[in-house]
């Protein structure tokens, strides 16, 4: 596999969420990253292939140490996995987590402290964004949308049933998660209602209480320093109704999306569904998404996926009962429904 094989382009991020308006706010790409790229050819998975397999800072917190890596086949997404994939299958199945990115940008390079340390528990992460754009190689191309996620879903799902595959029934096909941040926790909300996704996290965001008002032709000025055709899912209210499996809103008090979270949160009422607010956080808080393993962040998003994706009692008592983990956290928040 060779750079230019992928793609590769360097990160572009643009918080997008501002009250009922758009608002750009580039963000710098991380400075540094810690780990190595290995072209690995003698490893089981691997099977002869060359592969970029990065190593995210310590490789994440959980019991399978990750990497950042691509396929040929999804040229268009990053991947994050557990580096040993033999102890996988049977009743041992990845989940598959589906990533969208602020700004809805074509690049995972902030949120790879995030998804690295979600795939050391044992998760198939798939981030919208060639994987060059996730290590600041070249610039990245274009905008995204919600139908991507599906691509990186449906692909998963295809190589858990191809026999030359190295993720040959490792997938658990039936237990999928949908995520994202800003833009791209709009498109996570816009790809929620499909019948296959099992939760959804949404990170700093939430519907417009105000909708845009989207013209017809020609489409309106991109917001400076936005991907070339960016574009919000422009959702309404109602699409809250069409949401069918437990959902959790991580948000932050200084957060620009803190409001329009909050009036998704009141408006959801038939499901499972949590807000939770760090306090003093803003809506890309980088001292949390770019700590080690993406502190508290990486941490509480395991949490939810291995209790709601692979029924872990221990990760749901961060949640449930009035006494959780999370509710008893002094820097954060908690509202609930239809949650112990």
């Amino acid at each position: 596999m060779t750079r230019t094989g992928w793609g590769w382009a360097e990160a572009l991020l643009i918080a997008a969420l501002c009250g009922g308006s758009l608002c750009a706010r580039a963000q710098k790409a991380e400075a540094n990253v810690t780990g190595t790229i290995a072209f690995d050819t003698d490893t089981p998975e691997a099977k002869g292939r060359l592969e970029l397999l990065l190593t995210v800072g310590d490789g994440g917190t959980g019991a399978y140490k990750a990497v950042l890596s691509g396929e040929e086949s999804l040229k268009t997404h990053t991947i994050f996995r557990p580096r040993n994939l033999s102890p996988f299958g049977g009743s041992n199945l990845l989940p598959i987590v589906a990533w969208g990115n602020g700004a809805c940008a074509n690049s995972a390079a902030e949120f790879r402290n995030l998804l690295s340390e979600i795939a050391s528990h044992g998760y198939l992460v798939v981030a919208i964004g060639p994987p060059a754009a996730t290590i600041d190689l070249e610039p990245a191309q274009g905008a995204t949308t919600a139908s991507q996620l599906f691509d990186g879903i449906d692909w998963a799902v295809k190589e858990n049933d191809r026999p030359d595959s190295p993720y040959y029934q490792k997938i658990d096909t039936k237990k999928i998660a949908v995520m994202g941040m800003s833009c791209g926790g709009l498109q996570a909300l816009e790809a929620s209602p499909d019948p296959r996704i099992t939760t959804t996290i949404i990170w700093n965001s939430g519907i417009l209480i105000h909708p845009m008002t989207v013209p017809a032709a020609p489409a309106a000025p991109a917001p400076s320093g936005a991907p070339k055709g960016f574009s919000m899912p422009n959702l309404s209210k109602d699409h809250l109704l069409k949401l069918h499996s437990p959902i959790l809103y991580v948000t932050g008090t200084k957060g620009i999306e803190f409001e329009n979270a909050k009036d998704d949160y009141s408006k959801i009422n038939n499901i499972p569904v949590m807000i939770a607010i760090r306090d003093g956080a803003q809506h890309y808080e980088g001292s949390i998404y770019r700590a080690p393993n993406a502190g508290e962040y990486g941490r509480y998003g395991s949490a939810w996926l291995d209790w709601q994706l692979k029924g872990s009692q221990e990760a749901a008592t961060v949640f449930t009962g009035a006494a959780c983990a999370l509710c008893k956290d002094p820097k954060w928040s908690v509202e609930k429904k239809n949650i112990p």
